[in-house]
């Protein structure tokens, strides 16, 4: 039977489970389905929940840890699902995006086999993590661009 606790997960499967659900929760529903088109054809799923819009709240903290406080709402669309083998795969995703919140908690299930995983990985999450990476990468250097260097009197003499 697969696991489908996160808390029984040894650290290493927790920490690789982060990272794809992280690119799968900044990726939009079209680069994904784009990505898929390169993938081993995924099991049939049946939805446990959703997907469903909802609100959660944000909070934050004044100066990083200072007392906490509520930031205010954010919509986000939760799925559910479950593979005939009975893996599990959950997805929470930023907005409206129905399409995206599904596939993301399809392929989560899916990676969690480890015999689906390196094909997976290699076809849809390295190449939409890169993407991001690189799109993190130009907005980083056009706010370079604008930087201004101040200099102190001190420095000036």
């Amino acid at each position: 039977m697969p696991q489908t606790a996160a808390a029984d997960e040894p650290p290493e499967a927790l920490a690789a489970r982060r990272r794809w659900m992280a690119v799968l929760a900044r990726a939009d529903a079209a680069a994904i389905a784009t990505r898929l088109e390169h993938a081993p054809p995924l099991p049939p799923a049946t939805r446990l929940r959703g997907p469903e819009i909802g609100l959660v709240m944000a909070r934050g903290r004044q100066g990083g840890d200072g007392a906490p406080f509520n930031l205010g709402e954010v919509t986000v669309t939760r799925c559910s699902v479950s593979l005939p083998d009975g893996r599990i795969g959950h997805a929470y995703v930023a907005g409206r995006d129905l399409r995206q919140a599904e596939l993301a908690a399809v392929l989560d299930a899916a990676l969690q086999d480890p015999a689906a995983r390196p094909a997976l990985l290699e076809a849809v999450i390295e190449p939409l993590a890169a993407a991001q990476a690189a799109e993190a990468a130009a907005v980083a250097a056009r706010a370079a661009a604008t930087r201004v260097q101040f200099f102190t009197m001190q420095t000036m003499r």
